[in-house]
């Protein structure tokens, strides 16, 4: 059986990590999506909540899981039986971090094969990050999230400006 793992913070998913997500549920029979925690980003939503998202959004894919871990992918690997680990490429900056990801996970296991799918052109320009900055800035980016997503971001959006502004006019008083 041909078990991959998925990893990212997807905060939020986009329908380029959407469209690799299904390509990778034709191509192995397990895929599960890992929701990971990152130190170096400060996300929108909690581990629960894009957990809750991304199920969601795969509910159609039969062979694929949503699952959350944090330290080591390749001790999830060996964790959950899996021997490939699913990565998409955007572009060459994307392929040079990557490259030298896989290159430490094979050292850390030499049984983990990355493997790579290049971006539809038409996601080759996406990021999370991206995303949420035009959303913040009251742009329609609903073209590149799945609805209950763009929903939950459009929502989340608006309670950080309240926030802001509350804190704002608590520090002013």
């Amino acid at each position: 059986m041909k078990v991959a793992v998925f990893p990212g913070t997807f905060d939020p998913l986009t329908l380029g990590h959407l469209d690799l997500i299904k390509r990778g549920s034709a191509l192995f029979d397990q895929l599960a999506v890992a929701v990971m925690t990152n130190q170096n980003k400060k996300p929108l939503f909690t581990v629960e909540e894009r957990v809750e998202q991304i199920k969601e959004a795969v509910s159609g894919l039969d062979n694929v899981s949503v699952i959350t871990t944090e330290g080591l992918t390749v001790d999830l690997m060996n964790r959950i039986g899996a021997d490939y680990l699913m990565r998409g490429l955007r572009n060459t900056t994307d392929f040079q971090y990557e490259r030298d990801i896989a290159a430490m996970n094979n050292f850390l296991d030499d049984q983990c094969e990355t493997v790579f799918f290049l971006a539809k052109p038409e996601y080759q320009h996406l990021s999370s990050s991206i995303l949420k900055e035009v959303t913040s800035s009251g742009g329609d980016i609903s073209a590149y999230l799945p609805k209950n997503i763009n929903e939950a971001l459009k929502q989340r959006i608006k309670e950080e400006k309240l926030k802001r502004v509350k804190e704002h006019n608590e520090k002013t008083r």
